[in-house]
């Protein structure tokens, strides 16, 4: 065995090194094929492949929609932190406006406007710009009281994410990132370490197959044990009462709260977001009923003294017009206070302070579906890359 190794001892140090790369190699092509590509490449349904991640998009949104209903964003919680009467002065100027197009718009399809002196038409503008900030605080009030009946978080989440997978992979990779570094770093280590034991193998043996053979279950091995170690063991314990262990994501709780909060605060659940699902999500009929109901009291109290003199009818074509047009300007006039809003809502710091009270199993859940279902396709790609590997070794080392 000395002379052997004296003689090729090129061959021999080589191969410790050669494992290492196979490790490294096997887990950057997992990590790769966690993520890419976004699409199906290839002859559909099984001669081709699609990222782990974007091929899982359904049930991964599912999973991240359920935790952020369930355990992080509460609506009534995040809702009450708006101050009405801020609220409606960050809208003054868009409700001005509308609140004037809308009472000269119903009041001439009535017919009453042109028969108005100019002093009463300033006026009548007037009394319903002084009664904007009381409207407001009511439809704040009655959607703050009622906001499950009238906004699906789930709904929000599960659109969000669905309308472009890319906003589900910067959320994966942004919270694993130092995850995935660390299974490539295990490549090499554990790839160093099998190599070594192979090139001892070898030197017993000079049998061709023992190159495949250990290319194989370093690739397998290695990727099995990279991705255990990211999430197990969950609690903090000692090997041999020294050697402190603990899952990197387990570790790295706090850093993995503020990112996975301000990426959710950033695309997922935004101000526009809500508001869209709000308008125009499944239970946006609650919401134009409530709106419908609000304005028309207004009116009722602010200018109830005309109904003699319109006639009942009139008046209640009236009150309908003008709350089916208040409904209308509410798309573009909620969205000027967004800036406000979304500091209001304080939906970051939310998400990221309840995530520090999950569970260790529930906040392996964030991130653990990724690998789930698929992480033995994984294992198994980079059993075969290493196996070729182990295999072009003999070619060279025979020729």
């Amino acid at each position: 065995m000395w002379t052997d190794f004296v003689t090729h001892w090129q061959v021999y140090l080589s191969m410790p090194v050669v494992a290492a790369v196979i490790g490294y190699l096997t887990k950057r092509a997992a990590i790769e094929m966690m993520f890419r590509p976004v699409d199906f490449v290839g002859i559909p349904p099984f001669l081709g492949w699609q990222g782990v991640v974007p091929r899982n998009s359904a049930r991964m949104i599912a999973v991240a929609a359920d935790l952020l209903t369930s355990r992080l964003v509460d609506p009534r919680e995040i809702f009450q932190r708006l101050d009405p009467h801020r609220l409606a002065a960050e809208l003054e100027l868009p409700l001005l406006v509308a609140a004037n197009e809308i009472t000269r718009d119903v009041l001439s399809d009535q017919g009453l406007w042109r028969n108005l002196p100019p002093l009463g038409q300033e006026l009548v503008l007037k009394r319903v710009q002084a009664g904007i900030p009381d409207l407001v605080a009511r439809v704040m009030a009655e959607v703050a009281g009622n906001i499950h009946e009238v906004l699906d978080i789930k709904e929000v989440a599960v659109n969000a994410l669905h309308r472009d997978k890319r906003v589900l992979l910067k959320l994966v990779r942004d919270i694993s990132r130092p995850e995935m570094a660390f299974i490539a770093r295990c490549g090499v280590y554990f790839g160093l370490f099998l190599g070594l034991v192979q090139t001892l193998v070898w030197a017993l043996t000079k049998a061709p197959l023992v190159m495949p053979l250990f290319g194989a279950a370093i690739g397998w091995l290695t990727d099995w044990l990279a991705i255990k170690l990211v999430f197990f063991p969950r609690e903090r314990r000692r090997i041999l009462g020294i050697l402190p262990l603990q899952g990197v994501f387990q570790r790295r709780r706090d850093e993995v709260a503020k990112q996975y909060a301000t990426v959710v605060a950033r695309e997922v659940m935004t101000v526009p977001n809500l508001v869209a699902t709000i308008l125009h999500g499944p239970r946006a009929d609650r919401l134009r009923a409530m709106i419908r109901e609000t304005v028309e009291q207004a009116i009722e109290e602010q200018a109830g003294i005309a109904r003699p003199l319109m006639g009942a009818p009139r008046f209640a074509t009236l009150k309908k017009t003008a709350a089916e047009r208040a409904i209308r300007y509410l798309p573009t006039t909620m969205l000027t206070a967004e800036r406000y809003a979304t500091e209001a809502l304080d939906i970051r710091d939310t998400i990221a302070k309840k995530m520090r009270r999950l569970t260790r199993v529930e906040y392996e859940g964030l991130l653990r579906p990724a690998f789930r279902q698929d992480e033995w396709k994984l294992i198994a790609v980079g059993a075969a890359i290493g196996a070729l590997i182990g295999e072009l070794q003999v070619i060279l080392l025979l020729h």
